[in-house]
């Protein structure tokens, strides 16, 4: 139980006349008495807060970004009319900072035998799950004098997904898809490709892909035309390392790769391959293996959403040595990690042959688009050296991409708004050439 300002703001009202009248004890009991009588009136008539059943409904995902609409039924089995502020408690990171205050507090009228629901929005600013702490409820008098307050667990948890921004460039990738399906083999031949069907010769075909045969069945010029390998098995590796934590504008670089990760995810499931997700720096963190068509892309959207950078250095051999288990077959390896000098000299390039030798490597790396802005500054000296020191990373940048490339690794180097569209050209480009 707890006096309400109210009841203070009488108490302090009834001492003035008399104080100023007849400054005595009996003075002082009568008009304390009177209202230590009628708080005890009201809390007598208030609800009882330990007997109300709670319940809760609503959204149990949503989107980094979008809102989340959880409800919480309130149940008053009493014979009083419950009058209370409610206090519905969820993780700081469950709305922006400052707002959560009046986003999770309600004020609620409930007759009784009677039930209301309140409806508490979520607007998350991290990914990974929200988990509901105790609803705290203060029961107020007819006269707001008085309170009684108690707490009731009542669990719920939302998931927070990745926002899966890129999704605006998977409509302008299918399109490339749908046109490397209807190239000729002129265009696409290499080792790899899939034969389509027969159409008549065109003057500047190529004449190796005549088919002679059909020629000589259909008394007319016929040649072959091809289309990109279907089924073929892509995993995708995201490195949840240190270097994953670091920021760049205003998220870690782990969220940028996620984003990249899904984008072509959602293209490669559609020109028919099969993909999967591994997690890992000293230890896998997350793995989707086996997944259909129409479940890959929840499956890593819901995998994606509780992994946070590790602060530890990601152990290069046992995550090469997962991936050489995970995908026993030739594949499209796809490591999302950081193109820094150190990680890469000193722990990914000691074990990259054991798997350049059984699987194609692209590696794709978030750059700092700051860096960039550093090396074109001038105009006094402390912009000069801003730029040597931008112009050195990026030379450095460079002079390591040589060397993954020089061992049969393709690289993409790229900032976090660019990044997941450059990864899907690449992707269409090795399909394109028939190197998957």
């Amino acid at each position: 139980m707890a006096l309400t300002g109210r009841a203070a703001l009488l108490a302090a009202l009834g001492s003035i006349p008399v104080g100023l009248l007849e400054p005595s004890w009996t003075g002082l009991l009568a008009v304390n008495g009177t209202l230590a009588l009628a708080c005890a009136v009201d809390c007598a008539l208030a609800a009882p807060v330990r007997t109300l059943r709670l319940a809760r409904a609503g959204d149990t995902s949503v989107r980094l970004g979008e809102a989340a609409d959880v409800h919480l039924t309130v149940t008053n089995p009493s014979g009083r009319t419950l009058r209370a502020r409610v206090r519905d408690a969820w993780p700081p990171s469950s709305w922006p900072p400052g707002t959560d205050t009046v986003a999770s507090r309600h004020r609620l009228t409930v007759p009784p035998g009677e039930r209301r629901r309140l409806t508490t929005r979520l607007l998350p600013v991290r990914r990974g799950d929200r988990t509901a702490d105790r609803v705290t409820i203060r029961s107020y008098g007819p006269l707001g004098l008085l309170t009684r307050q108690g707490s009731h667990p009542a669990p719920w948890t939302v998931r927070v997904l990745p926002p899966f921004t890129s999704r605006k460039h998977l409509p302008s990738r299918l399109a490339r898809l749908r046109e490397l399906d209807g190239r000729t083999s002129l265009l696409t031949r290499g080792e790899g490709t899939e034969f389509d069907s027969l159409r008549d010769y065109v003057p500047g075909d190529d004449t190796r892909s005549i088919d002679w045969r059909a020629t000589a069945r259909r008394q007319k010029m016929a040649v072959r035309t091809w289309r990109p390998e279907r089924d073929r098995h892509i995993l995708i590796c995201l490195d949840t390392g240190r270097t994953s934590a670091g920021r760049v504008g205003d998220a870690p670089r782990l969220d940028s790769a996620m984003d990249a990760a899904l984008l072509l995810a959602a293209l490669a499931t559609r020109a028919g391959d099969r993909v999967d997700l591994l997690a890992h720096d000293r230890r896998p963190r997350a793995l989707v293996q086996g997944r259909s068509a129409a479940d890959t892309l929840p499956a890593f959207v819901n995998a994606m959403a509780a992994l946070e950078p590790e602060l530890v250095e990601t152990d290069s051999r046992t995550l090469v040595s997962t991936v050489l288990r995970s995908a026993p077959r030739r594949s499209l390896v796809v490591l999302l990690t950081s193109l820094d000098a150190a990680p890469i000299e000193e722990g990914l390039l000691p074990v990259l042959p054991r798997l350049t030798q059984r699987h194609t490597v692209l590696l794709a790396s978030v750059a700092d688009p700051h860096v960039a802005d550093m090396a074109e500054a001038r105009g006094d000296v402390d912009a000069v050296y801003e730029a040597a020191a931008g112009a050195q990373s990026q030379a450095q940048r460079r002079r390591t991409a040589d060397q993954l490339t020089r061992h049969g690794v393709h690289v993409v180097d790229a900032t976090p708004d660019t990044l997941a569209p450059a990864l899907a050209d690449a992707y269409l480009a090795l399909k394109a050439a028939g190197r998957l």
